[in-house]
């Protein structure tokens, strides 16, 4: 189909689709444009190409295209505005009927205070720094880098990851071993396929956990078995029970949401039961870069890196909207991850890995987190300061690491807490949230991400807390 039997336009900088116009152009032209307001297609206040334009582009006289502005001007569909060209007017798109009206669903209402776990404080992002990465990187990128990207990732990106995750969080890892990915979520969507192909039917999780992460592993048809979680973290007795599960799922650098390290007797068990079994451990390093008042407590895939697959993510770190994150896994995986991963997954765009790559090189990422790490410190002493002056009642729970704590109330269950800081304009998430359909635990509270709000906003969210928790 032609170009001018299609209406398919390209003027002036902008792209206009009007669908068949049809032989007669003068008049096909005015009903396309009728048809296309009517529908919505085209909205109110939707600029339009210059008449000369529209005339070249369909090879037409110009004052074709002046006369059928001129008449869709006069007929309200269009307006014309001295010195800024044709546009759909305002009244022009009818409105449907109140019998076909679509009733809007009901939004639930947006609360002032955000104190939601699982956000790092996005006003804090480093833009400038970040910029710069960009711009180094995509003025001296090959041409090639502007092609698909590798589903591996790209080369430089894979190096970088390995050689710091190496440095600060203790991995045995070679660029070889790095696949990048999305996110957190699609790295496990990859890692439960690679599982549930290899045979694998259960994998054991701790009881309180994200439920995206249960339902991932039931979508690819493997049983999510609880483990109960204490002070020491993940109490891993079950591990052997029978019939035993092909993997693991934890989080031992900050248990989430509960916030407990997984301590070094367990580190070392359930490292001896992978060995044993032939079994693996899906290690999520949840809030590892930040910690407070704890020494570093290193990856479990330092401990051995043939049975334990590493997941990360920037997310935290620097923004859950870079879609970038990793996975570490052992030799023996990296084909089946890259095989189900495949050229058709979703990959991360070229210019946030190769900024990525110069943001770690340049030593900016090391600098981000210590901000950060100073800031989320200094957040974390002012709310268990409020709560000690405002919440007596209220047990602080996992405040060592991470962006969030628990409170638990020797008075008020966590729906009434809840409930409490909706009155006060503020969202918190109960434990209950997190809790596995099979848990045992009679655990009870709220958890509570200090690091979502603005700096301006902070003080606002902390005095509301104070008062729905008082």
């Amino acid at each position: 189909m032609s170009e001018q039997s299609s209406g398919g336009l390209r003027a002036s900088g902008l792209d206009l689709h009007l669908g068949q116009i049809g032989r007669n152009m003068r008049a096909g032209l005015m009903d396309a444009f009728r048809e296309a307001i009517r529908t919505g297609r085209l909205a109110p206040g939707t600029r339009l190409p210059s008449s000369r334009a529209l005339a070249d582009d369909l090879g037409l006289g110009r004052n074709t295209v002046v006369r059928v502005y001129s008449e869709l001007v006069n007929e309200g569909w269009l307006l014309a505005r001295h010195g800024s060209g044709t546009e759909v007017a305002q009244r022009s798109a009818e409105q449907p009927t109140e019998r076909v009206r679509p009733r809007p669903p009901v939004a639930a209402p947006q609360l002032m205070h955000n104190l939601r776990p699982g956000w790092p404080d996005l006003s804090s992002f480093p833009r400038e720094e970040w910029v710069r990465s960009v711009r180094r990187t995509v003025t001296t990128a090959p041409f090639e880098a502007f092609g698909y990207a590798d589903p591996h990732g790209h080369p430089e990106l894979r190096d970088v990851i390995a050689r710091y995750l190496a440095r600060a969080r203790g991995l045995r890892a070679r660029a070889h071993n790095v696949v990048v990915c999305s996110g957190a979520a699609e790295g496990l969507r990859l890692v439960a396929a690679v599982l549930a192909k290899a045979g694998v039917t259960r994998v054991a999780v701790e009881e309180f956990g994200l439920q995206t992460q249960r339902e991932t592993l039931q979508k690819a048809g493997i049983d999510a078995i609880p483990l109960p979680v204490d002070a020491d973290g993940a109490d891993l007795a079950r591990l052997d029970a029978d019939p035993t599960p092909g993997a693991v799922l934890l989080t031992p650098s900050h248990q989430f949401p509960l916030g407990f390290a997984l301590q070094s007797d367990r580190r070392a068990a359930v490292v001896d039961w992978a060995r044993r079994r032939g079994a693996l451990i899906i290690e999520d390093d949840y809030d590892g870069e930040f910690r407070y008042d704890r020494s570093p407590v290193g990856a479990l895939q330092g401990l051995d890196d043939d049975h334990v697959i590493y997941l990360g993510t920037a997310s935290k770190s620097l923004a859950p909207g870079l879609r970038l994150g990793w996975l570490v896994v052992p030799d023996h995986l990296v084909e089946p991850t890259l095989a189900e991963k495949g050229w058709a997954e979703e990959t991360v765009g070229f210019v946030n890995q190769l900024a990525m790559t110069d943001f770690v090189e340049s030593g900016a990422y090391d600098r981000h987190i210590r901000a950060m790490r100073t800031q989320y410190r200094r957040r974390r002493l002012q709310l268990v300061d409020a709560l000690a002056r405002h919440a007596p009642s209220a047990q602080v729970v996992g405040m060592a690491a991470g962006l969030h704590i628990v409170v638990e109330h020797s008075r008020r269950s966590g729906a009434e807490l809840v409930g409490r800081a909706a009155r006060e304009q503020l969202t918190v998430e109960p434990l209950d949230f997190f809790r596995h359909p099979g848990a045992t635990s009679g655990r009870d509270g709220v958890v509570i991400g200090f690091a979502t709000p603005s700096t301006s906003a902070w003080s606002g969210a902390l005095a509301a807390l104070a008062r729905a928790l008082g």
